[in-house]
């Protein structure tokens, strides 16, 4: 018992009462219905679960494709040890988003009507069977870790030799439905905001996708040696970081351009909810990340990568939100004269997927060999002459004064 006390720690008992929240919300909505349970109507069917638990929860589940593609198909090796925790990531995302819908479907048990009654015309369709197929296939770009731990190497052997085409059949698919999000919203022009609403959607919703892939796999790293003292390739997350910086870059160039040709960036100086809104989704994607990335002597550190990545997580999921919530909001004012807010029943279930997800993490990185067998990473600090000469030259010192950062 007292052993049982001793391994009780705060953020348990959060973990705890946040999924308790969740099973109590999950109660009250299977038992009662939408109704009971969410804020959700005829008007306004589309909320939190669909917004975030959703349409957020594919894009930042996108590291599992990224990070495949850019070892595997890009042939980028020196990437592979943060490889599976990415893949784990996104198997686990991918799984919550399945969950995260049951909560949305007025019919939750005939969720699998979609691989029967088929309707090649709906982009929902394409959405749903690329998120079955690519959920199996990360299912077995996963397996690998689960029969390692087992020693099943028969096993193992064969889904060695399928891993090339897994990966390549993996990215096609994450590149069809994480367009294909943008793409259900292209049928409401008269109702988004023109800040959010533009034929280009499907390319901004793949573009952003990728960048938030890569933020998340920093962000990952990070909180695994922080948490679990596992390996951060820190020169690793560097590279990733200006990968992360460059997408950005193009995407936000892209939008500005879309937006000039749609004739609406004089909007963005109006005083109004949106623009309030639009500004703090570039502020926290784009401006932010930028200024901490080049901080000296800070910004590529381990925690200026984290936070430089944290920002841009936060950008994305506001950047999802508002393409959801946002853009449709002025619609349902001056329409029908209500707006939505998700209730505390949407807001417990969503709180718990998310912690549920950092548990399920925490205990495949427990049980299973997830991340290389070094535990931690040990780095030099080069002094800023070194870092600028082309072939720094190190001196020998004894280990004691090796320095972790």
């Amino acid at each position: 018992m007292k052993n049982a006390l001793q391994n009780i720690t705060f953020w348990k008992v959060v973990a705890a009462v946040f999924l308790l929240g969740g099973l109590t919300a999950a109660i009250v909505r299977f038992g009662w219905g939408l109704g009971a349970a969410t804020n959700l109507s005829d008007i306004t069917p589309w909320g939190l679960w669909i917004g975030f638990d959703v349409v957020t929860g594919v894009g930042l589940a996108a590291g599992g494709f990224t990070l495949a593609g850019i070892v595997y198909i890009f042939n980028l090796k020196r990437f592979k040890p943060i490889v599976r925790p990415a893949i784990l990531t996104a198997f686990m995302g991918y799984c919550l988003v399945i969950v995260g819908l049951l909560f949305d479907l007025g019919r939750p048990w005939s969720i699998w009507h979609a691989l029967i009654y088929q309707n090649p015309h709906s982009v929902l369709f394409e959405v749903a069977m690329c998120v079955m197929l690519y959920t199996t296939v990360l299912a077995l770009e996963f397996s690998p870790v689960v029969l390692e731990r087992f020693r099943m190497k028969r096993a193992l052997k064969i889904v060695k030799a399928i891993t090339i085409p897994l990966i390549v059949l993996g990215i096609l698919l994450s590149m069809l439905h994480q367009s294909s999000l943008g793409s259900l919203y292209l049928i409401v022009p008269q109702k988004m905001h023109p800040f959010w609403y533009s034929p280009m959607l499907p390319v901004f919703f793949f573009v952003s996708a990728v960048a938030v892939g890569l933020g998340m796999t920093i962000l990952e790293s990070y909180l695994s040696a922080r948490a679990f003292q596992k390996t951060l390739e820190t020169p690793l997350l560097r590279d990733l970081a200006r990968i992360m910086i460059g997408i950005l870059l193009v995407y936000f160039t892209a939008r500005f351009i879309d937006l000039l040709r749609r004739d609406v960036l004089h909007l963005v100086f109006e005083s109004s909810f949106e623009t309030a809104m639009l500004w703090l989704e570039v502020a926290l994607m784009l401006f932010i990340p930028l200024l901490l990335f080049n901080i000296k002597n800070w910004g590529r550190t381990r925690q200026g990568l984290f936070f430089t990545a944290f920002s841009m997580v936060l950008g994305f999921i506001t950047n999802r939100l508002n393409v959801t919530m946002t853009s449709l909001e002025r619609y349902y004012q001056q329409n029908f004269g209500v707006t939505y807010f998700p209730s505390i029943g949407e807001l417990a279930v969503t709180i718990a997927i998310v912690t549920a997800g950092f548990v399920l993490f925490a205990l495949a990185v427990k049980y299973l060999p997830i991340f290389p067998h070094h535990e931690e990473e040990t780095v030099l600090r080069f002094d800023n002459a070194a870092e600028r000469s082309p072939s720094p030259q190190i001196s020998g010192k004894p280990a004691a004064e090796l320095q972790r950062h």
